[in-house]
């Protein structure tokens, strides 16, 4: 299959990079940014343009890993160009019908999970969640995406939107607590290494029993005492609020 990758940011590098050690053939990079798209052009050894006008029209498939509302515009302006290709998008929370009216052929391929082009990651253990206009269509992508990941799941949009909120508050939010206490710690010039061991041992824990059945701490118990000494340690307001609400919520859910 030729595919033609329309973005270069951190999930466009990775999947990109996965198809061609899968054996697939990228014929082209398209991104707004020049050195983005050169840089991931040179690494997978094909063309790069910034034009969508410039768009290698012999391309089999076109997968749009780009920002969730720049597909619908850059749909409009390429799916008419290539009326016999497949169309592919990558994003958990837009719906596969933003290609309807636009193209004829389309789909969904969807990785869960958090990339950083400074990161390298192995695609296999990753779950792709897959969707598609037809059956001929699921056709294609199914291998595609089971060429790169040993966890394909049929899927359909409904269900692939709350796939994506769940990931939001299993990774996203998740970080955002790290990063709030990694400035708890940086006020007192403490190593954030530190707590590595906490951390893994959190995200194992969860591998073998629930989340629910996971939590420890004075929230559970709803230590009121212990809140509101850390609270008073705490001088910024919204992180204040958010240590409330994260406590109401966890003594909410262990009732």
């Amino acid at each position: 299959m030729k595919i033609v990758i329309i973005g270069s940011g951190n999930l466009a590098t990775h999947l990109s990079l996965a198809l061609k050690a899968a054996g697939e053939e990228i014929i082209q990079v398209y991104s707004r940014t020049e050195e983005h798209a050169k840089e991931l052009a040179v690494r997978l050894g094909c063309n790069h343009t910034t034009n969508l006008d410039e768009i290698d029209k012999k391309a089999d498939i076109y997968m749009l890993s780009v920002k969730d509302d720049a597909i619908s515009l850059i749909a409009d302006s390429i799916c008419h160009q290539c009326p016999h290709a497949l169309f592919v998008h990558t994003a958990g929370s837009v719906p596969m019908d933003i290609f309807k009216g636009k193209a004829n052929h389309y789909g969904v391929l969807y990785p869960m999970q958090t990339f950083s082009k400074s990161r390298k990651v192995d695609f296999h253990p990753i779950p792709c969640f897959i969707e598609a206009s037809s059956d001929e269509d699921l056709s294609i992508i199914r291998p595609l995406a089971e060429s790169i990941s040993d966890h394909v799941v049929d899927c359909d949009s409904e269900k692939r939107k709350k796939l994506h909120l769940a990931a939001v508050f299993a990774c996203n939010l998740t970080n955002h607590c790290y990063r709030l206490a990694e400035r708890v710690l940086q006020e007192e010039d403490i190593d954030w290494r530190l707590y590595l061991p906490l951390i893994d041992e959190t995200a194992k824990k969860v591998s073998g029993m629930s989340p629910r059945d996971a939590q420890t701490g004075p929230m559970v118990r709803y230590d009121v005492e212990v809140m509101n000494r850390q609270l008073a340690l705490i001088s910024d307001e919204r992180t204040r609020q958010i240590y409330r609400l994260m406590a109401e919520s966890i003594h909410a859910d262990a009732e």
